[in-house]
């Protein structure tokens, strides 16, 4: 192929193979063959890959509904083995710690692991690179800090004298010495080079966290009792405390932001005068950083992360981020328009800031899908030829799985993030959903409340039979079957009991629990005179020859156990997912939904 390239711009197809790579790097990694068979398929239709190769595409691969015009805000999901418990980024390298005890060293363009570094006996609570990114240091659960060689991977200093939790750590900008924050209501102060305690500072509770100023090496913050105070390198306090949760410093030291309630206030090292100050929605912030150019703010709350423009007297939000299940425990911009989020979902997120605006490869203003709210449920009947969706506004929509066009549009009372179900039965829709103790089933058509179930309990999941009649609910140790017409409990079973959250697949009267370990069980209800039969322990598709594990979005070869197309990319971790012999339909925290002909995986 040739291509005229214009000196001084940047050719498109540069940044659109960029986004390709870190989007579906882990199938492209793990499985060459699905180039063509996952990776073009699920990217956008305006993308330039998507149309220069779009020959090249099997037929039999169709993308009905839901993938955006342009790429998404998130450029690339990496998946971890366990919750995160903290992240650092330097210089393309990412650091997070882990309940293990372990810390994974990541390459921030790529996503892969380079490193594993042991030496901690309990959970790592807190993380930070030296200026110079030569070094790691790290605060434990099991009362130590440790500094580390990222070279090496070996443990440099151990740090003694905590009595309980390290809940976070600093080092300066000159590297000679090491702040620590603790659950004792210590901040203690490390010498690098010798390895002792130089200062204790005693603090009225917990020290939740310990910064250092970039450009002054004398000069630390701390928090403690959402307090925010200020001390001098020999342990002496410098300024009055305010209020505070959380504090970080711009890449210069010149500035540093802090939040306390609902406020977010930016204020000068030097004087302290506020710079800017703004209100956030979420009551659940828990952490804040600066981008390296100083001009966005970037804040977590619960699960969300949000940026902020605080280049004028009044900033403004410029990106909301959806997307973890969990709340996020760490963010770190690897550039200016790169945002890294960690999370206790397993997971850490690359999302791109902007992208609108900055990528001409995919900029198409007149096609971009209106913003949604987050998917609630997803329901394929491919026999009747939809899909339906509800989202967390209360809004129900029918969409025609051979055209992607949304047939039907209604608002209805189920308006939460509560688990909810629906189901076309006999040219009626019917919609439950549980709100505390109690699960509510609504008659679309009729726009009414049939029926309030107490189930004393606030089920971990629920689902509709296929023929309405009935309403299975996963909590516990127990699957319960309710009466959609009488509202009573008609049949249980007990299940082997697993401490994760679990949630239902559904096949008529066949019900499968499982967990995000992939362990499964399943009983058909529908066999009449008899008791509830125990099913093999994962759904098994409509072909006979596939497994379906929706806690990983995957289809295995029934035989050989081999995986023959997972989700991966932006679409790895949908909020509800359906599969049967011919199609998946996955819907996401985004509001995003698409519908995927797979028949050709199962061939």
């Amino acid at each position: 192929m040739l291509m005229t390239l214009q000196a001084g711009v940047t050719p498109k197809w540069t940044n659109d193979s960029q986004r390709f790579l870190l989007e579906h790097f882990d199938t492209i990694h793990n499985s060459p063959s699905h180039l063509y068979h996952s990776a073009l398929p699920l990217s956008p239709p305006s993308s330039w890959l998507h149309k220069c190769y779009s020959a090249e595409v099997p037929d039999t691969v169709k993308v009905v509904k839901g993938l955006p015009t342009q790429w998404g805000i998130c450029s690339r999901t990496v998946m971890l083995g366990s919750p995160t418990l903290d992240l650092s980024y330097h210089n393309n390298s990412i650091a997070v710690g882990f309940e293990s005890g372990d810390i994974t060293i990541l390459n921030a363009i790529t996503g892969s692991q380079t490193a594993v570094l042991s030496g901690h006996t309990d959970e790592v609570e807190c993380l930070t690179f030296s200026p110079d990114g030569i070094s790691l240091v790290s605060g434990s659960d099991d009362r130590t800090v440790k500094l580390w060689d990222v070279q090496t991977g070996g443990v440099v200093k151990t740090f003694s004298g905590h009595t309980h939790w390290v809940l976070s750590v600093s080092i300066s900008a000159d590297c000679t010495i090491i702040a620590s924050g603790s659950y004792d209501k210590t901040t203690r102060l490390w010498d690098i080079q010798t390895g002792e305690c130089q200062h204790v500072i005693d603090q009225q509770g917990s020290v939740r966290h310990v910064r250092f100023s970039p450009s002054d090496p004398k000069h630390l913050m701390s928090i403690c009792k959402d307090k925010l105070w200020q001390w001098d390198t020999n342990g002496h306090q410098i300024k009055p405390p305010f209020g505070g949760s959380h504090i970080a410093f711009s890449s210069d030291g010149t500035q540093f932001v802090s939040y306390y309630g609902a406020v977010v206030t930016v204020q000068r090292s030097d004087s302290g005068a506020t710079v800017v100050e703004f209100q956030v929605t979420s009551s659940e912030t828990q952490y804040c950083c600066f981008s390296p150019d100083g001009r966005l703010v970037a804040i977590a709350g619960d699960n969300t992360a949000y940026v902020w423009d605080i280049t004028s007297s009044n900033p403004h939000l410029v990106e909301t981020f959806i997307g973890h299940t969990r709340h996020i425990t760490s963010l770190a911009f690897s550039s200016p328009t790169t945002l890294i989020s960690a999370s206790k979902d397993r997971s850490i997120k690359f999302w791109q800031i902007g992208t609108l605006l900055m990528d001409p490869a995919v900029i198409d203003l007149k096609s971009a899908p209106l913003t949604l709210a987050p998917i609630r449920s997803i329901t394929l009947q491919a026999e009747d030829g939809i899909t339906i969706t509800s989202d967390s506004d209360g809004i129900v929509r029918t969409w025609d799985i051979s055209t992607g066009l949304c047939k039907t549009s209604f608002q209805t009372p189920a308006k939460s993030s509560h688990k909810r179900d629906v189901q076309l039965t006999n040219g009626r829709l019917i919609i439950c959903w549980n709100i505390g103790n109690k699960i509510h089933i609504w008659d679309a058509e009729k726009k009414e409340l049939l029926l309030e179930i107490d189930t004393s309990y606030s089920p971990e999941d629920l689902r509709i039979s296929g023929d309405g009649s009935r309403v299975f609910t996963l909590h516990g140790s127990s699957i319960c079957v309710w009466s959609t017409q009488t509202g009573k409990l008609v049949d249980q079973v007990k299940i082997e009991y697993s401490k994760f959250i679990g949630s239902l697949t559904i096949d008529g009267l066949k019900v499968w629990a499982h967990w995000p370990q992939s362990k499964y069980q399943g009983w058909d209800f529908g066999i009449p005179g008899s008791s509830p039969v125990q099913l093999p322990n994962m759904p098994i598709l409509s072909n006979g020859n596939m497994l379906w594990d929706p806690s990983l979005a995957k289809i295995k070869n029934a035989v050989t156990g081999e995986v023959v197309f997972q989700l991966s990319g932006r679409f790895a971790k949908p909020v509800d997912v359906r599969c049967d012999g011919s199609y998946l339909v996955a819907g996401y925290q985004s509001g995003e939904i698409f519908i995927l002909d797979i028949k050709h995986v199962l061939q």
